[in-house]
């Protein structure tokens, strides 16, 4: 049977929803019910803030690994975030992911092998996307930015595998953070030149070609297929490297 997660509450049988709460937030401006359901809406968000807050306030030094949630266990970046997963626990880290399935699989995989604290950060979805069990630390939001808040909040270094369009989005925002000094500088690691490869000389061919960002920009970026080296990169800031 189909099940969908509301925050805390898990949802059967006909009432899944066919629309998630972000969904609703941004959706309903035209008309007038926004006035009384807004404000209702605020203390919602504010808790989700505060249990997040609170679930990973002592969680640690800790690196963020993004990825598809279609990749296949017998894929070659699936084993590589496995890989980087239990790297990162050796070092001494936390890893966070999105919970779910996939890239973000593999590397709470390696974590929890190797030991450590494996925190996954979901997010409710029209079409549900559990979480994996080899988190440790699961948390479940309703809002993106909430959680994206969390992502950036918590992690000293993020490592992207090879990933689609919540993958690139995370990138940017935090390649957008670090640019603009909203957030201290922590390293960017894209793993995988042949994916990452086109994208980042697009970025160096055109998009800094014709001045919409500065040369140096693209210094906050890292291209790796080593897993050593990626999370060698990612902790190198924390580690005086």
């Amino acid at each position: 049977m189909k099940e969908y997660r509301k925050g805390p509450v898990v949802l059967r049988g006909r009432n899944v929803p066919t629309t998630s709460t972000s969904e609703r937030l941004l959706d309903e401006q035209h008309r007038a019910d926004w006035l009384h359901g807004d404000p209702w809406r605020v203390l919602r968000i504010q808790s989700e803030f505060v249990e997040g807050f609170g679930a990973l306030a002592e969680l640690g030094p800790a690196i963020t690994v993004y990825g598809s949630a279609r990749s296949h266990p017998d894929s070659a970046e699936y084993r590589a975030g496995i890989e980087v997963g239990r790297l990162l626990v050796e070092a001494g880290y936390a890893v966070i992911t999105g919970g779910g399935p996939g890239c973000m699989e593999a590397a709470n995989r390696g974590a929890e092998e190797a030991g450590g604290v494996s925190v996954g950060l979901g997010i409710e979805l029209p079409f549900e996307q559990s979480m994996n069990e080899h988190i440790n630390l699961g948390i479940n939001f309703r809002y993106f930015f909430v959680r994206k808040t969390m992502f950036v909040k918590y992690s000293q270094g993020f490592i992207a595998l090879p990933g689609g369009f919540g993958t690139l989005d995370e990138l940017f925002e935090c390649l957008t953070l670090v640019q603009t000094r909203t957030v201290r500088r922590f390293p960017i690691v894209l793993f995988g030149s042949a994916y990452w490869g086109p994208l980042v000389a697009w970025m160096r061919d055109t998009v800094e070609a014709d001045g919409k960002i500065s040369p140096h920009d693209l210094d906050l970026i890292h291209v790796t297929d080593d897993p050593q080296e990626a999370v060698a990169l990612a902790t190198a800031q924390r580690d005086g490297a």
